[in-house]
């Protein structure tokens, strides 16, 4: 279960806490339902570089305080009151949010979790898409609601919905707005899981700690090799996997790779898919 306390990380409208490994990161605007405004876009680039250079923190947990994570982009503060700004100093506020809600959680260097509390709506659906890893609880509520206000979903939400869910389905709900529960985003593959309210921290801290317990090396280049694979051709791919391969091989001080070999043909107590090294 998550700490209760903040650490050093928190910014305004993002809490931070750090226990066994695992940065717990709550977008932290209850009355707005979480609602991403610039504030809270600029707080969350600044905890994302802090918590990749904590050496406490093997794991990060993204969610939301009280009973959503995110009802997207504050429509007044991200929207309204930028429509009169020049237009470079409109795509700077713009930037920010993209910043950190796909170019830095789809490739950061650990392994991320979104824990869908609550309402997921509009703009949230890129930094939990973008995640490694998504769970929710069963009776969240999602929503591409965009179209009922005279907008598409943009910010790349799109781009998001179409890396994780089959294009019937995408295009039903950006076209109709309609909202569906946690059960029916598992179903789409928009989340891994979809679990009880009752039992969802308990298995996201339970995931979590199994990530914190493999090589940090190994999982970084096996994320990062997956995410950017998807847009190569056969060759390039292949290429590009025994170059990653090599270089985690590198990288890598624990020698995970001659220790799992070495377990598995010479010791004898290592089954492949059976189990982690116990290196």
């Amino acid at each position: 279960m998550p700490p209760d306390f903040p650490v050093n990380h928190s910014r305004p409208h993002v809490k931070v806490a750090v226990d066994r490994g695992i940065a717990w990161i709550r977008m932290d605007r209850p009355e707005k339902r979480n609602a991403m405004n610039p504030t809270m876009n600029r707080s969350m680039i600044e905890v994302l570089d802090a918590l990749e250079l904590d050496e406490r923190c093997s794991v990060v947990v993204l969610t939301g305080t009280g009973e959503s994570f995110s009802a997207g982009m504050d429509i007044k503060e991200y929207f309204r009151d930028t429509d009169h700004l020049p237009p470079l100093a409109r795509n700077r506020v713009y930037r920010a949010a993209a910043d950190w809600q796909w170019r830095r959680l789809r490739l950061y260097p650990k392994p991320t979790i979104a824990m869908v509390n609550g309402w997921c709506l509009g703009g949230g659906f890129t930094p939990m898409i973008a995640c490694d890893i998504a769970i929710s609880a069963s009776d969240a509520k999602f929503s591409l609601s965009e179209i009922n206000w005279g907008i598409i979903p943009a910010g790349n939400v799109a781009k998001a919905l179409a890396t994780v869910m089959n294009s019937r389905a995408a295009l039903y709900y950006i076209m109709t707005g309609e909202m569906f529960d946690g059960r029916k985003a598992a179903e789409f593959g928009l989340v891994n899981e979809a679990v009880p309210r009752d039992v969802l921290e308990t298995r996201t801290h339970e995931i979590a700690l199994t990530l914190a317990g493999k090589n940090a090396i190994t999982l970084r280049q096996a994320k990062i090799s997956f995410k950017n694979v998807q847009d190569m051709d056969w060759e390039t791919a292949d290429d590009y996997l025994r170059a990653k391969q090599e270089e985690g091989r590198a990288l890598d001080s624990e020698r995970g790779r001659e220790k799992g070999m070495r377990e598995f043909l010479d010791e004898k107590v290592l089954k492949p898919g059976l189990g982690t090294s116990k290196s």
